[in-house]
């Protein structure tokens, strides 16, 4: 999957943390920066959401950082 606004290559985390955010179906999704751009939160922020959600144990998460 890629970005609908840049076109870059999805991370599993990238799609995981829009679909918890922003549309639990969506089909498009958005990289960190746009994410973070269209939502005026910082890149930083995302992140933090992507290991909180990881350590909570949300199963959208993969297991390894970073995927």
């Amino acid at each position: 999957m890629t970005c609908f606004q840049c076109g870059r290559t999805l991370s599993s985390d990238e799609i995981a943390v829009y679909r918890r955010l922003v549309n639990r179906a969506a089909a498009e999704c958005l990289c960190i920066s746009c994410f973070a751009k269209e939502f005026s939160v910082t890149e930083e922020l995302i992140r933090q959401k992507i290991r909180q959600f990881r350590e909570m144990g949300c199963t959208l998460f993969s297991n390894s950082a970073g995927s």
